[in-house]
């Protein structure tokens, strides 16, 4: 049975889908930034009220044509972003959105596709199963009506919904001329986050994020540092370190000293405490403490790293 909506005038085919208007109470109120262009409404396919989705969602974005390293990325940090209760939105097409879209679904997550054609003409049509996926754990949504198809323009203005119903966008994988950047560069102009995904600096796929990160993007690794940007102030990444190494436990000014000695040369102590800030006598009971840690050796008048603490000092260091 076929039943009929009006939205600003115009009026729609029901068929089996809800169409939402911009005078209903599950209206995402963030459209509102887009002024005169945002949508007069939406299909939406699924049971979920949007206007909830939307205040707690980030846009994942990138290239169709993606790397084994963006599809992983893209899939990685969406089921990280939905195992803490995020929504990820992106635009069912191949490649980083599909690959969102799964690790979503993957990790028991809640998703959005935003098409750029009717709900019910999946689109791409090898993602029919994806999307019918998504319609049963989230929400299916378009601009147009049932039956319509997509062309390059109806994409354009998909994006600016991806931009707006969301928190930030994050882009994974892009060339320079790359549609993701599109959906960023509304996301920046409605005031929203902008993140990028770096990746190898001799990857194309990559240039486009890049760029991104030149200008104003914030560069993300995991989806902790997503919701570092996007959600309630207190949630934040952890505090990234390295190992905790033997010489981390030495006291603040006996790693002075042992930072003060040279990589491959002995040294006195007298250009020991100079470069240590210190005394020459307490740098020389400093060198003691670290001779019987096996830090240095006497060699005549001097002191030199030994050779296990050059490996410990320097770690990966650039040893001159």
């Amino acid at each position: 049975m076929i039943h009929a909506s009006t939205a600003g005038g115009r009026c729609f085919p029901r068929i089996g889908n809800t169409l939402r208007i911009d005078t209903e109470a599950e209206w995402p109120g963030q459209f509102d930034d887009l002024g005169d262009a945002r949508p007069l409404g939406l299909w939406v396919r699924g049971t979920a009220d949007l206007r909830l989705w939307a205040l707690r969602s980030v846009a994942l974005v990138g290239a169709r044509a993606c790397t084994e390293y963006g599809a992983f990325m893209a899939a990685t940090l969406a089921a990280g972003l939905a195992e803490k209760g995020w929504i990820v939105v992106s635009g069912g097409a191949y490649g980083i959105d599909g690959a969102a879209h799964r690790g979503v679904l993957g990790a028991g997550g809640a998703t959005v596709a935003v098409l750029a054609c009717g709900v019910d003409r999946p689109y791409p049509r090898g993602h029919a199963g994806l999307i019918g996926r998504i319609a049963e754990q989230g929400l299916v949504v378009g601009e147009l009506p049932p039956g319509e198809h997509p062309t390059p323009s109806r994409f354009v203005l998909r994006n600016r919904v991806i931009a707006a119903l969301t928190r930030g966008t994050v882009v994974v994988e892009a060339a320079h001329r790359s549609g993701s950047l599109v959906t960023a560069r509304a996301a920046r102009r409605l005031g929203r986050h902008t993140i990028g995904v770096p990746g190898p600096a001799t990857s194309g796929l990559s240039a486009g994020v890049h760029e991104l990160l030149r200008q104003d993007a914030v560069l993300v690794t995991d989806a902790d540092e997503i919701v570092e940007l996007v959600g309630d102030m207190g949630e934040l990444a952890p505090e990234r370190r390295g190992p905790v190494l033997p010489r981390d436990l030495l006291d603040p000014a006996v790693r002075q000293v042992l930072a003060a000695l040279p990589a491959r040369r002995a040294a006195r102590p007298d250009d020991i405490a100079r470069t240590a800030q210190t005394t020459p006598d307490d740098a020389i009971a400093k060198l003691y403490e670290l001779r019987a840690l096996g830090y240095v050796e006497r060699h005549g008048d001097g002191w030199k790293l030994t050779r296990q603490a050059m490996i410990s000092v320097r770690g990966d260091a650039d040893v001159r």
